[in-house]
């Protein structure tokens, strides 16, 4: 059985940073690129990064690179999102999901290439 799950979030003041986590069981996690996302009440979800299967590759969106960083331990299994620097505006839901290739490429923001969505976790940054 699949299951994503996602932790870390919570309250930070603005210029704070967090740490999220994603734990995945049910595939062999170490075969897939992963990825994780945003979505805000009445906005669109936004890809925010994605990192190959062996985590030799990440690719960032512009509006959050230089202040986020993404890595994973394939020996747990495990996904995680390093942000600093947040911003009110960062506050949204947060969610990672498996690529279904081992590769991320200049198409990686594409959310229809992405499976094994979690329920999310939610960051909330106030001014």
């Amino acid at each position: 059985q699949v299951q994503v799950v996602e932790s870390g979030g919570g309250l930070v003041q603005a210029g704070g940073s967090l740490r999220l986590s994603c734990t995945t069981s049910g595939w062999t996690f170490d075969d897939y690129a992963m990825g994780w996302f945003r979505q805000a009440p009445g906005k669109e979800r936004e890809a925010l990064a994605c990192i190959s299967s062996s985590g030799g590759n990440t690719y960032y969106a512009d509006s959050v690179k230089g202040r986020i960083t993404i890595s994973r331990d394939n020996a747990k299994n495990t996904l995680f999102l390093q942000m600093n620097s947040l911003k009110p505006e960062d506050t949204a839901m947060y969610y990672c999901a498996m690529r279904v290739y081992d590769y991320c490429s200049d198409s990686w923001s594409e959310v229809g290439v992405f499976s094994y969505w979690g329920q999310g976790t939610q960051v909330t940054v106030s001014s």
